[in-house]
């Protein structure tokens, strides 16, 4: 037997003993608005950086400016990526217990898993919405804007993982499972949109 065969389903070799491998085609609608949001601060971040790396190393002229952009950028894709993992049900998870409890048991503790990380992060929302308005008019350190910008799209990225928590627990009520409980569901389409 081959190793292709070995390998599973896929086949490299055709009929006429010629190489053939094909793509998977891609697929653009598995991605959400904030996958494109922060793949965009991403791309924006990467810029910065290099011009950072540039001005530093080849014109031996740092830019002042580039470190604090940078860093507010990587703010701005931490928290908006946040919410990409909240809807994909990728944090980290401890699921020992729900291997060694009963079923009725673990039923209840993925349902106030579910409810407490959508109070963590409703509470988030409302903590750097009272953040901003205390401080968000200052200006930032080096450029002169206000540092209400970065603390704007940090509540976009808690309130969004707020949206897309709901999100996940009314697909676990649903189907009356969670990941915790049964990890199967992760290999599973996402059932969130």
């Amino acid at each position: 037997m081959s190793q292709a065969t070995d390998a599973g389903d896929e086949h490299v070799l055709a009929a006429d003993g010629t190489f053939d491998v094909h793509d998977q085609p891609v697929d653009l609608k598995i991605y959400r608005f904030e996958d494109w949001i922060a793949l965009a601060f991403f791309w924006l971040l990467a810029g910065v950086v290099f011009l950072q790396f540039f001005t530093r190393y080849a014109l031996n002229d740092s830019a002042s400016w580039t470190e604090e952009i940078a860093r507010y950028l990587l703010i701005c894709t931490v928290f908006v990526g946040a919410a990409i993992a909240v809807r994909k049900n990728n944090h980290v998870q401890v699921d020992f217990f729900y291997r060694v409890l009963p079923k009725p048991l673990t039923r209840v503790l993925a349902t106030l898993v579910d409810l407490v990380r959508i109070a963590f992060f409703a509470y988030a929302v409302y903590l750097t919405a009272a953040l901003m308005m205390r401080i968000g008019g200052q200006p930032m350190s080096v450029v002169d804007w206000p540092i209400g910008i970065v603390y704007a799209v940090v509540l976009f990225g808690f309130a969004l993982m707020t949206w897309r928590a709901l999100q996940v627990a009314l697909a676990n009520w649903r189907r009356g499972a969670s990941v915790l409980e049964r990890p199967e569901l992760h290999e599973t389409p996402e059932a969130t949109g």
